[in-house]
């Protein structure tokens, strides 16, 4: 890949990141939000460096065995991990304008982040307290310095550095560790207050309070501490012995993963340089570790759950029930007339938890096939699924024990799931299964009779709630034909892909889902030369692909138009003078997450409508099992594309994104302001007082 013709995929990534960085900053987004936003930011990075961080370090490692392979390399892994650093800092010191901006509005708001310095003598008698009731339990000071090596840190947890001295001497000091125990106690305290204000002290500022209790021991009378974390490789590094069973290398390769090399260490800049000196060499780090400096406060990804202490309330809009759905009974008996588009986080989620409820109740019902990608925490997907089981149906769940930070979780789903007598897939070596599918099987008078969904997004009934994504609610006979085939796959994959290759309406991952793209956007380039009707437009979470974003080229030099919404990764540069129609670019960051996937193709006037599980990406296309569905029904369509020209409309939250990565705001310069998500909400719910305009095709 040419510098000059993509982006590197993990600067684009950066540029996304710096997109959820700009809502926190923006005064017109409510205060909770704000923060709420930084936190997710902090939490994207980390996830960063776990994953493409650690993969870029490991190909430097490899370099004499790439050169040996002569494998062909995206761009130098060096030079993008300096490029990131530099990114990264000047994020960092964004985050910490914007904070100290945020910690001053919360002034004024009456709500006072405390510091262990500043209490009044009621709270320091409470902070005693709290600490000898709650916290002492779950503290572990290590003394680092009589320790052979350091002690494992544990990633995604916040430690305390402590440097202890006795005021009498300056020679003689200790250094000792301590691991700020958040997942036990939560990372926020609220404080005794007067009326009207709220004053809130984190946890690592109750042990700094305790510092002399808990080192009573020592006589010292001098204590500094700083707060630290380490940001670890994440990549499960599973052997290819064959005598271990999957979930055998699956559980190796977590243990791997917690003792993954340390990728990044953010650290207070005003560390006391002996300990900070110390941790390094330590932690075997060099000034190529990616070492950051940063503020008093680290590990924000709890700002996400900041203590709801705000007179400003932002009440999320509530779902409502598809207008198909509201005068029913029974979600299967609509199903089997029409197709139904749930479109959430706008309409409830509640219609895909009642038909599964109601297929394991149905003593009609014979079988139920399902595929589960991250499920909700107390997930009532799985409890209908034990229902089914234990009411005598087949219920056959594949859970990806690969969806990345989900593993452990899916572990204990398999072994419930197993105990109920649900017959649980495992996957298939070296293929994640991405494809949100479901089938059920009923008999009605001796005929068997099929429906299911395809979806955009995850079977979790809590992310439904704030991600955007498209769910195909169907009983067409040959997207049930083509889910089986799949079903046929998993089941027996050893058996090779040809279920796969049979498949005839959806477009399927890693057998045709590419080739039928590539003949798509040719057929708009051949339409474009012959002066007849072309465009193409995309809906995804990211574009990568060099393959398809050559093809994107060839298609806006021959006069294609192109309009493309791409929430995150845009390796693209759509900004070329060869390009004879003008490309449409954006990215919409909102207070939901844009997660759905939508390829329209004009198709000289016939339009093409997919949606689809898989992004433009070599890992989607090539080694996953994905699905993208034509939609057919005419009133669906005109919903879909709809929704889709409302956002393209979007010039509140929309970001054009150009070459230079500048993530300028779409300007409405004086048109009337369009924010898409609220303008979807009011489209799709005047459709819920017009229940007629909902119609089968």
């Amino acid at each position: 890949m040419s510098k000059k013709q993509f982006i590197p995929r993990d600067i684009s990534w950066l540029s996304f990141n710096a997109r959820v960085l700009q809502e926190a900053a923006d005064p017109t987004v409510p205060l909770q939000q704000r923060i709420r936003f930084l936190g997710i930011f902090s939490n994207n990075l980390d996830e960063f460096f776990r994953v493409r961080v650690a993969t870029l370090k490991r190909m430097i490692e490899f370099a004499e065995k790439r050169k040996k392979l002569n494998m062909h390399m995206e761009e130098d892994p060096q030079k993008v991990l300096d490029e990131i650093q530099i990114v990264v800092l000047n994020q960092q010191n964004e985050f910490n304008r914007i904070w100290n901006g945020i910690l001053r509005e919360l002034k004024k708001e009456k709500i006072f982040l405390a510091d262990e310095k500043h209490l009044n003598a009621e709270q320091k008698k409470f902070v005693q307290n709290f600490f000898d009731d709650h916290v002492r339990g779950n503290v572990i000071p290590l003394m680092i310095e009589s320790l052979p090596q350091l002690p494992y840190l544990r990633d995604k947890s916040l430690y305390l550095g402590v440097v202890m001295r006795k005021k009498k001497s300056a020679y003689y000091q200790k250094y000792a560790l301590i691991e700020v125990p958040s997942r036990a106690i939560g990372r926020f305290v609220l404080l005794p207050s007067k009326p009207g204000e709220h004053h809130i002290i984190l946890l690592e500022d109750v042990l700094r309070f305790n510092l002399p209790n808990i080192f009573s021991y020592f006589d010292f009378d001098d204590f500094e501490s700083h707060v630290f974390k380490v940001t670890k490789d994440a990549e499960i590094d599973i052997d290819n012995d064959v005598s271990t069973t999957f979930v055998e290398k699956i559980e190796k390769g977590l243990k791997n993963r917690r003792k993954g090399k340390t990728v990044r260490f953010v650290y207070d800049k005003n560390m006391d340089a002996g300990l900070l000196e110390y941790l390094i060499r330590k932690l075997n780090l060099n000034k190529k570790s990616n070492l950051i400096p940063g503020g008093r406060i680290h590990n924000f990804r709890h700002f996400m759950d900041f203590p709801d202490v705000f007179s400003q309330k932002n009440p999320r809009r509530k779902p409502f029930t598809h207008p198909a759905l509201i005068k029913t009974m029974r979600v299967t008996d609509i199903v089997l007339q029409k197709d139904v588009m749930l479109h959430f986080p706008y309409h409830s989620f509640n219609a895909v938890i009642d038909l599964l409820r109601e297929a394991a109740m149905d003593p009609d019902v014979i079988s139920i096939k399902i595929t589960a990608y991250r499920l909700a925490e107390n997930s009532r997907i799985i409890n209908a699924l034990i229902n089914a089981a234990r009411n005598g149906k087949e219920v056959i769940v594949m859970l990806e024990l690969k969806a990345r930070f989900d593993e452990e979780a899916n572990l204990e789903w398999k072994e419930i799931l197993e105990e109920e007598g649900v017959k649980v897939l495992l996957g298939v070596p070296k293929m994640k299964i991405h494809a949100k599918l479901c089938v059920i099987k009923k008999r009605i008078k001796n005929k068997i009779t099929q429906y299911g969904f395809v979806s955009t997004g995850n079977l979790n009934e809590q992310t439904a709630k704030i991600y955007g994504d498209h769910f195909l609610l169907t009983s067409n006979r040959n997207v049930m034909a083509d889910i089986n085939r799949i079903f046929l796959y998993l089941e027996n994959w050893k058996a090779g892909m040809q279920p796969l290759k049979a498949c005839k309406t959806l477009l399927v991952c890693p057998i045709n889902m590419r080739s039928e793209i590539i003949t798509h956007i040719n057929r708009e380039i051949k339409n474009a030369r012959a002066k007849k009707p072309a465009g193409i437009t995309i809906k995804i979470n990211s574009l990568s692909d060099v393959t398809l974003i050559q093809k994107l080229y060839q298609a806006a030099e021959a006069g294609v138009e192109i309009k493309m919404i791409v929430r995150s990764i845009f390796c693209a540069m759509m900004e070329n003078k060869k390009f004879k129609t003008k490309t449409t670019a954006i990215s919409i960051v909102d207070e939901y997450l844009e997660h759905a996937r939508v390829m329209i193709f004009n198709n000289n006037g016939k339009e093409k409508i997919f949606i689809s599980s898989a992004d433009w990406m070599v890992r989607n296309l090539d080694h996953r099992v994905e699905a993208a569905i034509p939609i057919k029904d005419k009133t669906i369509c005109k919903e879909l594309k709809d929704i889709i020209h409302i956002q393209l409309r979007d010039n509140v939250k929309a970001r054009i994104l150009d070459n230079e990565l500048s993530n300028n705001y779409v300007p409405f310069a004086g048109k009337r302001k369009v924010r898409s998500q609220i303008e979807t909400y009011q489209y799709l719910y005047h459709k819920t007082l017009k229940p007629s305009a909902i119609s089968g095709n």
